[in-house]
């Protein structure tokens, strides 16, 4: 595979040697660029491997196409957009989708404003006569799509999924045109956009445009199941099937123990009606026993015949607060006191950036945080394609769940920042409760933080009260890090209370602004759990795993010897203020490098692990047993 793209590839240097440029109607072949830091799956990548594993674990039918692979591609940086595709012949260029455009893996390696995708398929001939669905698990940030010339969906922000019935539009039998344009001008954009910039520099990183999560298709009928949603008990679950189409339907869903175990438990109602599923001798969803059911849900008509089928999954468990002995609100897992200790994970890959390379990479950064002794890890200024929060769940990690923020100003360097523009307020709701909505049966997110050191930070009591109006079942963390940074001062909303201290960890207080606001009269009780929600940033520079650039830390070692220790004197002081004070949680910085950010656990390529894992992980128990009572170092699970 690889000697046949390095003979294209030569070819086209040859031809750019002898005439300067491609011949007129001349395409340029897709072949990756190459990385600036390879992982360890960068070379296992190509056309006919692109991320093939079925993309919506949570909602799986047997029949299905990946659309992933090459496409066509023009880019535009200049002048108005094209209102409609361009010619065929416009598409000069190949491009692997889903990885984003400015990534090596792409082929392309450059960011343009607009992007224009194409790919001609072929449907099965068993999908004539029934509908067919074309998904987009995300696309950053406005996106229009044709098929076979005619507009069928358009949709904003970067982080959500959408989806389209495109059967009106298609030509059958015979080739299928698909065409995709992305408007992303980055931070330019009133749209949330995490920690992409056009300027990448320090903390911020380089943007992540175009496609960058699976695109597939599938057929249904014409009334279908467009969504399943579950919620859990500690003695059974809540599921809501979604129906798209004609009513008079009902759902039946079977609860299933894994493995092909046997049915543990039936229920129906009518099609988008709420079935109650009690489970006898439930099985908990923890950590340390990640164990998850699996469900059948059936759409069937009036005369007993089934219209649609999906499989799924669930783990039982309950997130909410309890006093400790002290009488100190503590973070409950299943109405546990359990400690939450995990890294600070921002999913960003030097060779995909903001998509990992294969499956197995994706599932790697969490197998790692596992090995750490860790069962917590914070998602932060990025959502994730549905495998990772798959493998959150099946592996056993908490997860916190950030809202990717707005722009934020780095003129002012401390201190509030200038008021979001109404365009970019309402773009962040609009997408905060999509996010919300598409993550709400993810077994493995027990919180979500809207905000981020005031980030983008605006009527954060209304926002953290959206937030928990759209899922009451979670926990709400309205501003990690309001002691610092852009925050607008305490609000004490939400259910968690977020210290930000580096290289600390902090001993988290009721803020100051917060006491002096209310001078004049009673400081208004507050029951929220505290939590570090960053601490630590300890660096280390190794020279042959690292981006171009200055490296920065928040303190950097000279050696793996002297960064382990640092580690364990910070740890020590941490599983010290937890004994003393009732933390709930703690997010250490961070799982891996991140370009010139080198306070990872791991290098930012994803080969070498800085500190020797065994002493991390002994440290890591340590913590989470004197925040769990009644756990000693040695239960928890290695």
């Amino acid at each position: 595979m690889w000697v046949g793209r390095a003979i294209v590839v030569a070819l086209t240097v040859l031809l750019l040697t002898m005439f300067g440029h491609p011949p007129a109607n001349a395409v340029v072949m897709w072949h990756p660029k190459a990385a600036l830091l390879p992982t360890p799956w960068t070379k296992l990548v190509g056309p006919e491997n692109a991320l093939p594993d079925y993309p919506r674990p949570q909602m799986r039918r047997a029949s299905w196409m990946n659309l992933n692979g090459v496409w066509g591609y023009m880019g535009r940086s200049a002048g108005s957009v094209l209102p409609a595709p361009p010619a065929p012949s416009a598409y000069r260029e190949q491009i692997l989708v889903p990885y984003p455009v400015e990534s090596a893996l792409s082929g392309i390696e450059r960011h343009d404003d607009e992007m224009w995708y194409r790919k001609v398929v072929r449907l099965p001939s068993n999908w004539v006569g029934q509908h067919v669905l074309l998904h987009f698990g995300a696309v950053d940030q406005i996106a229009t799509v044709w098929v076979n010339n005619q507009e069928v969906a358009r949709h904003e922000g970067g982080y959500t999924e959408f989806s389209v019935d495109i059967t009106r539009a298609l030509h059958l039998p015979g080739p299928q045109e698909i065409t995709v344009r992305v408007e992303d001008r980055n931070d330019a954009n009133p749209f949330p956009i995490g920690k992409q910039r056009n300027r990448p520099k320090g903390l911020f990183y380089t943007g992540a445009s175009g496609i960058w999560q699976t695109v597939w298709m599938e057929p249904v009928h014409a009334t279908y199941i467009n969504k399943v949603d579950i919620s859990t008990s500690l003695t059974g679950m809540n599921v809501t099937p979604r129906i798209a189409g004609t009513k008079g339907q009902r759902a039946v869903v079977f609860v299933v123990k894994p493995d092909g175990g046997r049915v543990v438990a039936v229920g129906s109602a009518g099609a988008g009606d709420t079935i109650r599923l009690p489970v006898p001798e439930p099985h908990l969803w923890t950590p340390d026993d990640p164990y998850l059911y699996d469900l059948k849900v059936a759409l069937v008509d009036p005369s007993g015949k089934v219209v649609d089928a999906v499989a799924s999954y669930a783990g039982l468990r309950t997130i909410g607060t309890m006093p400790d002995a002290q009488g100190r609100p503590r973070i409950a897992l299943n109405n546990r006191i359990t400690f939450l200790h995990g890294p600070l994970d921002q999913g960003y890959w030097p060779d995909g950036i903001y998509t990992a390379p294969t499956d197995d990479a994706l599932k790697s950064d969490l197998l790692r945080i596992k090995d750490l002794g860790m069962n917590f890890v914070r998602k932060h200024g990025k959502v994730e394609p549905a495998r990772w929060y798959y493998w959150a769940d099946k592996l056993g990690l908490m997860v916190w769940q950030d809202m990717p923020s707005l722009d934020v100003s780095l003129d002012i360097p401390v201190g509030p920042a200038p008021e979001p523009s109404p365009a970019a307020k309402a773009n962040f709701e609009k997408e905060l409760l999509a996010m919300i909505d598409q993550l709400r049966s993810v077994t493995s997110i027990v919180g979500w933080v809207p905000f981020n050191e005031g980030w983008g930070e605006f009527d954060t009591a209304r926002i953290a009260g959206l937030t928990k109006a759209a899922d009451p079942t979670r926990m709400v963390d309205a501003n990690s890090g309001v002691n610092c940074c852009k925050s607008r001062g305490d609000t004490l909303a939400g259910d968690v209370y977020d210290d930000h201290t580096y290289v600390g960890p902090g001993e988290p207080q009721i803020h100051d602004d917060l006491m002096k606001a209310h001078s004049k009269g009673p400081v208004p009780v507050d029951n929220r759990v505290r939590v570090d929600g960053e601490y630590g940033g300890l660096g280390l520079v190794l020279d042959q795993n690292r981006w171009p650039g200055r490296p920065e830390a928040y303190e950097m070692a000279d050696s793996p010897a002297r960064l382990t220790e640092r580690y364990v004197q910070v740890s020590r002081r941490l599983e010290d203020i937890v004994r003393r004070t009732g933390l709930s949680g703690a997010i250490y910085t961070q799982t891996t490098d991140v370009e010139n950010e080198v306070n990872g656990f791991l290098s930012y390529d994803r080969w070498q692990v800085k500190m020797p894992i065994a002493v991390v992980a002994e440290r890591n128990r340590a913590v989470i047993a004197a925040g769990t009572p009644g756990v000693a170092q040695q239960d928890v699970r290695r």
